[in-house]
């Protein structure tokens, strides 16, 4: 039904009028209560043996949502109706900013695919834990934090800072987020003495927390083996407790679609980041030995490519453009195969 009847419905709209549309129609179906009984199996597989135990956290299934797709915690319960075994929030900056002009969000159909130049808009720290409070979820919520895009980079560390003390009650983890492509000068923040700076000063203020929780680090594709072998190194230097691989892509390599949407500016994401983000992952697991924890995110469409991930090294999967091609039974099948 959903490739059938409601993905081309979406795709006679904008893509990202598409995605309010849709959300408002999810949240409608969760208030008056269809997500639950009748529909909730047709969605969930719920068994103990897709139970993982991670960052201090019990995921009751490997398979979450990504940030970017509920950047202000607006729809966390209905989301999480859907099977997801957690949902990662964001990115939250601390205040709340509109982003970049639109059009910003491109939909590549021949390449399944999207291209976003969002900016990380979001109503502000202060108003996603307004809405955390209000959500009845049973689902771990991951907080994914960044700057806002008028913050000089030397000031960079004040707005996560910030955004980190005033999720930290909130949240069951955070993901520090330097990997996006579409605010100016975030990447330049992964250097290996600008990283050390940020994650020492959200440690130092959860060491004086009565829980401590788990701080993971988000990072790109498109990184050299250097700079990759600096954070893996990074993380055993600091105890970082964990990797987000990967965001998006600016690599336009092999892409089908027309030159018009296939040079549009931003972040690439879909199948072609697929191979991309999972080599990653692959890296980072060798050169570590397996001792970092990994939430493998990019491209995943199918069973195949999620089970691609965790034999590379992932513990942890995310959703997010394959969540939009292929609906929401496709968190439901990955789990079927896991299970299998």
């Amino acid at each position: 039904m959903y490739k059938s009847i409601i993905r081309p419905l979406l795709y006679t709209m904008d893509p990202e009028k598409a995605h309010y549309f849709a959300t408002t129609w999810l949240e409608r179906f969760h208030n008056l209560g269809l997500l639950n009984s009748p529909l909730a199996p047709s969605f969930k597989v719920e068994d103990k043996k897709l139970e993982r135990k991670l960052f201090g956290l019990t995921f009751p299934n490997p398979v979450g949502l990504a940030a970017g797709f509920d950047k202000d915690a607006k729809w966390i319960d209905s989301l999480a109706e859907l099977g997801f075994g957690f949902i990662e929030i964001g990115t939250v900056t601390p205040v709340g900013q509109p982003g970049n002009p639109k059009p910003r969000l491109f939909r590549l159909v021949e390449d399944e695919a999207l291209i976003n130049r969002m900016g990380f808009n979001n109503d502000g720290v202060d108003a996603a834990v307004e809405r955390i409070k209000k959500s009845n979820h049973r689902v771990p919520i991951g907080g994914n934090i960044g700057k806002n895009k008028v913050t000089p980079n030397d000031k960079a560390l004040d707005d996560y800072r910030i955004t980190f003390e005033k999720l930290y009650d909130h949240v069951d983890y955070f993901a520090v987020n330097v990997s996006s492509p579409n605010t100016p000068g975030l990447r330049e923040l992964q250097g290996k003495d600008v990283l050390k700076r940020i994650f020492e000063t959200l440690f130092e203020y959860r060491s004086k927390q009565s829980k401590s929780k788990s701080v993971l680090l988000k990072i790109a594709p498109d990184l050299s083996e250097d700079q990759l072998s600096d954070i893996v190194s990074l993380v055993g230097e600091i105890n970082i407790d964990g990797l987000i691989a990967t965001n998006t892509t600016l690599d336009r390599s092999n892409l089908k679609s027309p030159k018009s949407l296939a040079e549009q500016a931003g972040g690439l994401s879909g199948v072609p980041v697929l191979t991309k983000s999972t080599d990653v992952i692959k890296f980072i697991h060798r050169e570590s030995n397996g001792s970092i924890p990994i939430i493998g995110v990019g491209g995943i469409h199918n069973p195949e490519d999620a089970l691609e991930k965790l034999d590379a090294g992932a513990s942890l999967v995310q959703l997010y453009t394959g969540f939009i091609y292929e609906g929401p039974w496709l968190i439901k099948n990955i789990n079927k195969r896991l299970l299998q």
